[in-house]
């Protein structure tokens, strides 16, 4: 008997194992420009591939079928596409200053009452001598 939590797919990461031939993996990509962007990384790396699209639960996927042998490369133009298309984090350019600014304050002043505590703890040693 097939083991099912082998294909388990929860959505972390868009791709997996092929259902019927263990030696392909499948790429999925709801984005359409996203998976034009994959299709014209795997076109000008040559590495062949099936493209087919499929419904499921009111979301077109466009699928990527490539043998494993291209796992590493295809990893790394996955990643590329996916800067390519992500959003920012923070949007607000002012606002994600601000949350750097402020980290770096309170990172300098832990750094600062370390420095205090240390010579206050010599000061103390030093007494006790």
């Amino acid at each position: 008997m097939e083991n099912p939590i082998e294909h388990l797919d929860l959505g972390f990461v868009n791709f997996t194992k092929h259902p019927k031939n263990p030696s392909f993996l499948v790429y999925r990509f709801t984005d359409v420009e996203r998976a034009n962007s994959f299709r014209d990384e795997l076109i000008s790396n040559n590495i062949t591939f099936e493209e087919d699209t499929e419904e499921k639960k009111q979301v077109t996927y466009t699928l990527f079928a490539l043998h494993k042998k291209h796992y590493k490369k295809t990893m790394q133009m996955n990643f590329k596409v996916e800067g390519q298309h992500k959003k920012p984090l923070i949007p607000f350019r002012l606002l994600r200053w601000t949350v750097l600014l402020f980290g770096l304050g309170i990172l300098l002043l832990s750094i600062l009452s370390y420095c205090k505590h240390m010579t206050y703890l010599n000061q103390q040693t030093e007494q006790l001598k």
